[in-house]
């Protein structure tokens, strides 16, 4: 059980604020809770990318629950179109999440700071080329496979992997970001009860409790973000972000 002392909460005061400002960044632009979170723990705490994905996934159980809410009473959700994913992104999560859970972290961890690089400086492309005129997507469930799969490899990536691509087939910003955050609740329910198979409670820390605070607070206003604050400045910080935070990452790794 986790001691709430003064000098606790003080501990978990950063993660907190890592919570909040990840799911604010998640509610506009549909995307980066996961990676901004998984980063940071692989990165900075030192946690094996298998823990670090479980416990921000543990987190979002929550987190994409509030803000799908604030998604639905917003009318940001083409259900039909939650519909084609949904189901996709639960079996590709269950499977990335078994991969992950299988192999060694000294191995992964630059598989998945690359992965991480790879969608930052997508992001930047994203946020360079700016908006695309609305029409119907087409390739729809192996998008949710691979993102559902890479979300639990790579501790987050399905708001990146689904929402960009959406966008870039053409699907309206505010239904894309509204149906792939709602979504992402079963998604994430899935990934969560797979790593508790595989690895046990063990997600379940002071820094996961941190962020858990810290998204529950931000998630509701997501909705509305969705609807008012322009995505592409914000989508070109967290692609900096990204990008600078694991290419250091690689480069620790390949200098030992």
């Amino acid at each position: 059980m986790i001691d709430l002392s003064v000098e606790t909460i003080e501990a978990m005061l950063p993660f907190i604020a890592i919570g909040f400002a990840a799911q604010l960044v998640d509610g506009a632009l549909g995307m980066a809770f996961g990676l901004i979170n998984s980063t940071l723990l692989v990165t900075v705490v030192g946690m094996p990318p298998a823990l670090a994905s479980a416990s921000v996934h543990a987190v979002e159980t929550f987190t994409t629950a509030a803000s799908g809410v604030s998604h639905v009473v917003h009318r940001n959700v083409d259900w039909r179109l939650f519909a084609r994913l949904v189901i996709p992104g639960m079996i590709g999560g269950a499977i990335g999440a078994y991969v992950l859970s299988h192999i060694d972290a000294a191995v992964a961890r630059p598989f998945v700071m690359a992965y991480l690089s790879i969608i930052g400086l997508y992001l930047l492309y994203r946020a360079w080329r700016g908006r695309v005129e609305p029409r119907e997507p087409k390739v729809i469930e192996p998008l949710g496979l691979v993102g559902g799969f890479l979300d639990a490899a790579g501790g987050g990536g399905w708001g990146p992997v689904v929402t960009s691509n959406l966008l870039v087939q053409g699907s309206a910003p505010r239904q894309t970001i509204g149906t792939v955050n709602t979504s992402e609740f079963f998604l994430t329910t899935t990934i969560s009860a797979a790593f508790i198979l595989s690895l046990g409670f063990a997600a379940f820390t002071l820094q996961t409790l941190g962020v858990l605070i810290g998204g529950l607070v931000a998630a509701p206003i997501g909705g509305l973000l969705a609807k008012r604050v322009p995505a592409r400045g914000l989508m070109a910080i967290v692609g900096t972000v990204l990008t600078l935070t694991s290419a250091f990452s690689i480069w620790q790794v390949l200098s030992k």
